[in-house]
């Protein structure tokens, strides 16, 4: 990784944290997002111990609007103009039902929706052997992609929103991947697996009272992180794309998540709501 460029979202904490210093100890210039400015300054303080040599940079943002994916998708294009893998893996899940300021649901907005703005605002600096790498979820096969009700305002629920989001991030890969043919740059996504992080720690309630029984049984961010890594560093991925990956292996999702037809249907949506070229 020495002498090349890491953008990536959701690096304060997880699996996101430890694939960013990680890559930065292998050598690359590490540029992020964060919402947090305290977490923001902590993390690239973190990112310099791990690689002194690189000039790390970060942009604060909240990615819950359109507005500012878009100002951090072009914030860090200019800290960036030449990027060599961009790493998607902010997200979130909530308990209860939040409409975000362009009345999108906010695991959607969060989960979905900054990953493909971001990427669009992104993809004409990445090299020519970029790689895009987009963390999703096995929990994609609990979604339901109901283009009637996009936002769930019926029966929502946090894991129902939270599966669906990561649904989408399996179609939107497998359309990237085929928009992209030809051009030399992949994209693929990860299963990290139940990670050990402070995922789910913003609900109150059941939600976090689950996820504080469950943390103790699930593996450990560095072990989450691995198939991240290895998919925006290994060389022997080099080419491949539009693929789902788990365990450093290519794996099958369901079925729901290799519809072509729907793929297409996401990514027309989702380049209405932004705003942005179909």
């Amino acid at each position: 990784m020495h002498g090349k460029t890491v953008v990536i979202t959701g690096a304060t904490s997880g699996i996101g944290r430890v694939a960013a210093e990680t890559l930065a100890r292998d050598g690359a210039r590490v540029v992020f997002v964060a919402r947090d400015p305290d977490k923001g300054r902590a993390a690239l303080d973190r990112l310099t111990r791990a690689n002194p040599d690189a000039a790390h940079d970060w942009v604060l943002a909240d990615l819950s609007t359109i507005a500012e994916m878009k100002r951090a998708g072009e914030a860090l294009a200019a800290k960036a103009p030449r990027i060599d893998v961009l790493i998607n893996n902010a997200g979130a899940i909530f308990e209860r039902r939040e409409v975000t300021a362009d009345g999108l649901e906010k695991t959607f907005a969060v989960n979905h929706m900054a990953y493909f703005v971001i990427t669009e605002i992104l993809r004409p600096g990445l090299a020519a052997d970029g790689r895009i790498v987009s963390t999703a979820s096995g929990a994609h096969a609990f979604g339901v992609l109901d283009f009637d009700d996009l936002q769930s305002t019926r029966g929502y629920s946090g894991i129902g929103a939270y599966g669906r989001s990561k649904l989408c991030n399996i179609l939107w890969t497998r359309e990237l991947a085929h928009r992209l043919e030809g051009s030399g740059v992949t994209a693929n996504c990860v299963h990290p697996g139940g990670v050990r992080t402070g995922f789910g720690e913003n609900n109150r309630g059941l939600t976090k009272t689950l996820f504080g029984l469950v943390r103790p049984l699930l593996l450990s961010p560095e072990k989450g992180a691995d198939t991240l890594v290895y998919l925006a560093a290994a060389p022997e991925v080099a080419g491949r794309t539009g693929g789902y990956w788990s365990r450093r292996r290519l794996t099958q999702p369901t079925v729901a998540a290799r519809d072509p037809a729907a793929a297409r249907r996401l990514w027309e949506v989702s380049a209405r709501l932004a705003a942005l070229p179909a």
